[in-house]
């Protein structure tokens, strides 16, 4: 049912402040309607507060004096109801004005009929609520019949993507199926790129490592280059007397030269094989290091050949082969043979370091040559801007093959160190290789390897790094020492 509410008389007129007649609906001095004047409340709250209407029927709290506004929370979300006026805070700051930390729920207070509000617990920052809370608009009310969420609901923004923490795991790829190594999902496509992601993935040749035996080889791309344009080969066969022949190929791909790394695997692959087939049948060593050097170009120079009845390409075939260098190394019945072309090394490094180490190859380089002819000193002429530019190489453009070799037998025990310039360049005397070589590499060749590739790396690993490693032993009643160059 509807009321119909009169309007109070008033003491004086809000227009002129003149007392009005009883009845007057328009003030007898300035004409002010009086009938426009709106109740007013009888009490005179400093700040509305509202409460959610489920919480009506709660335990009434006894009445408390009013406070200031400031002792208020304003963000206490609920639906609308009366006005009230709020308790003052027990706390009070230097001035003696109550401290505005608390929230309206914090203190009791009346309604505007007097009827006291119900208490609620706070939920503090630093305390679990009584009732669970739940999300909205950033900001914690407690949940009650009109605001339950459904089971299962967090409340939360909903996420532009899957949630990785509680995202679906990937199904596990078909077996033979190359995954990406960025996201670990996307399958690798021919050109060596995720489908998925994009991301490029590294090659096999990045980082390559081998055991085999008293032999190991370690090969790295290094930092700077986008690709590793080294290669190499060791392996291990016998000489018809049975006695052991352990070999290594170390080649390095010419960067100026179009497919190098093609080039220095060739190499390094035809090498190898010529020597695990003629070191079996009794061909000397050095003699067959000089025929595994030979076929090792012949490999090099078919990288250059076009198929049948391209005559434009067969006219254009020793513009910038492919090539690359080559340096290797042979254990066999008590001798150590070398064989090089280019500017790759092999050094010797005896395991008593009191003994002196050495060089067992010359480069075919610009600055070995200035060297040789007397026209500098070793330290100006690898200083000079020319020094690394090479006189021999193997591939189709090459002036003319003239493979290196050399023999030793070494009266001691040592470890030979088979390199391209990749590590040398770090390590470029005898002194200063058996200084980076560890003490222990002998008897593990392979971790050798890896510190020595290390050793690259920290020196700024401007050049991709290849290095092999081979453990000399000498029986104790050996004599003297032999050297033979061809």
């Amino acid at each position: 049912m509807s009321e119909s509410h009169q309007q109070p008389a008033l003491a004086r007129c809000p227009g002129c402040e003149e007392p009005p007649a009883s009845g007057d609906l328009f003030c007898g001095a300035c004409g002010y309607d009086l009938s426009a004047v709106p109740t007013r409340s009888g009490d005179r709250p400093t700040m509305p507060i509202t409460v959610p209407p489920a919480a009506q029927s709660a335990p009434a709290a006894p009445p408390a004096p009013s406070a200031p506004a400031h002792a208020v929370a304003p963000d206490a979300p609920a639906p609308p109801v009366s006005a009230v006026e709020w308790p003052a805070a027990s706390e009070t700051d230097s001035s003696d004005v109550p401290v505005p930390v608390h929230r309206a729920t914090d203190l009791p207070g009346t309604d505007s009929g007097g009827t006291p509000l119900p208490a609620t617990p706070a939920a503090h920052h630093d305390d679990q609520p009584t009732t669970p809370p739940v999300r909205h608009d950033d900001r914690a009310v407690a949940a009650g019949p009109a605001t339950a969420v459904p089971p299962g609901a967090s409340g939360d923004f909903a996420l532009a993507a899957p949630d990785p923490r509680t995202a679906e795991p990937t199904p596990t790829p078909a077996s033979g199926t190359k995954v990406c190594v960025a996201c670990r999902s996307g399958r690798v496509d021919p050109d060596g790129y995720c489908e998925n992601c994009g991301h490029a993935q590294p090659r096999e040749r990045d980082h390559m490592e081998q055991e085999l035996g008293s032999v190991a080889a370690v090969s790295d791309r290094g930092l700077r280059h986008h690709r590793n344009e080294d290669s190499f080969a060791v392996s291990s066969t016998a000489l018809p007397d049975g006695s052991p022949a352990v070999v290594a190929i170390v080649c390095d791909g010419v960067s100026s030269a179009s497919r190098p790394d093609e080039a220095s695997a060739a190499a390094a692959s035809a090498a190898n094989e010529a020597l695990l087939e003629s070191l079996p049948r009794g061909t000397h060593p050095q003699q067959a290091m000089h025929e595994a050097i030979v076929a090792a170009s012949e490999a090099v120079n078919a990288l250059a050949q076009g198929p049948a009845g391209a005559a434009e390409h067969e006219a254009h075939r020793h513009q910038n082969a492919p090539a690359c260098t080559l340096v290797g190394a042979i254990m066999a019945g008590g001798l150590l043979v070398v064989g090089w072309v280019g500017d790759s090394r092999v050094y010797w490094v005896p395991d008593d370091r009191t003994g002196p180490p050495a060089r067992l190859t010359e480069d075919d380089s610009w600055a070995a040559q200035m060297v040789a002819a007397g026209l500098m000193n070793e330290a100006e002429a690898y200083a000079d801007e020319r020094a690394h530019a090479i006189t021999g190489w193997l591939g189709a453009d090459s002036y003319e093959l003239e493979p290196h070799t050399a023999s030793f037998k070494p009266d001691r025990p040592g470890l030979v160190v088979v390199c391209t310039d990749g590590l040398w360049n770090y390590a470029e005397s005898a002194e200063e290789m058996a200084a980076a070589v560890p003490p222990e590499a002998h008897r593990r060749p392979l971790h050798g390897a890896q510190v020595l590739v290390g050793h690259a790396l920290d020196g700024g690993g401007h050049d991709n790094v290849t290095v092999a490693l081979l453990p000399f032993a000498v029986e104790p009643q050996g004599a003297g020492s032999a050297c033979t160059t061809v």
